[in-house]
């Protein structure tokens, strides 16, 4: 609604309308935002003084994702494999599941269910450290502007910076929990957040791909130390319908 108001362009203006209204009847009508109701993504902080008994913890979390798409009506996407066998599972299992282990005595599980259509405009690249933040901010843009209109802008983007090539990768998704409008707790990250959003910004896309400023909503950085000899930077871009809940057991 703030990106609404703000925004220039009369076409732009209306989409955001639209986006609006939707959520709106989906709210009231308890139905999906989208249809691409999308593949399940679980992290799971587990207290290292709880102890899981008398079952399988990742099938626990798997019927959950069955009842929950059964229960809610939301359209199964999965296939059993990605490449010979795309039979689809009828169920939307299975969920991809992050566990980390953490002090304490409870569970926090946080749960997205990601659409593919933005999901298929991200990417990854093992930049040097020689590239800098100028290598950093350039790849991110560059993504999200060759993305255009097909991850349904306005869009977020979650970053990852560091550690591995798989730990930036999931670090980007995670990004994508963080509420809209708030920034990195370290000031240096939060600014870079703000300029790169800027920048996407300025390219014109503008909301559905229709033209103006509302191109992206927000940047979120998350990072982790690295390797001396590497810059791994993953960008995992997500429509407006950023679909996530968190429960702490």
């Amino acid at each position: 609604k703030e990106q609404c108001e703000l925004e220039e362009s009369p076409v732009g203006k209306s989409v955001l309308r639209q986006i609006i209204k939707n959520d709106e009847i989906a709210a009231q009508e308890k139905i999906a935002i989208c249809q691409d109701t999308g593949m399940a993504v679980v992290f799971v902080e587990l207290g290292q003084e709880v102890r899981i008994v008398d079952g399988d913890f990742n099938e626990a979390i798997n019927q959950g994702v069955r009842e929950a798409y059964a229960e809610g009506y939301l359209r199964k996407s999965v296939v059993s494999d990605p490449v010979f066998d795309r039979t689809n599972t009828k169920d939307n299992t299975p969920a991809v599941i992050h566990v980390k282990i953490v002090p304490g005595d409870k569970v926090k599980i946080a749960v997205t269910a990601k659409g593919f259509g933005s999901e298929n405009m991200s990417s990854l690249k093992m930049l040097k450290p020689a590239d800098g933040i100028e290598g950093v901010k350039n790849f991110v843009v560059e993504t999200a502007v060759n993305a255009g209109p097909n991850p349904c802008p306005p869009i977020i983007v979650g970053v990852g910076i560091g550690g591995t090539m798989e730990m930036a990768a999931i670090l980007s998704k995670k990004a994508l929990f963080r509420p809209v409008g708030e920034h990195n707790s370290n000031l240096r990250y939060a600014q870079l957040e703000k300029e790169i959003l800027q920048e996407i910004n300025k390219s014109g896309i503008g909301p559905g791909g229709l033209g103006g400023r509302t191109t992206a909503l927000a940047v979120h950085i998350e990072y982790f130390p690295t390797h001396i000899a590497g810059l791994p930077v993953a960008v995992n871009i997500c429509c407006h319908a950023s679909r996530h809940a968190e429960k702490l057991i």
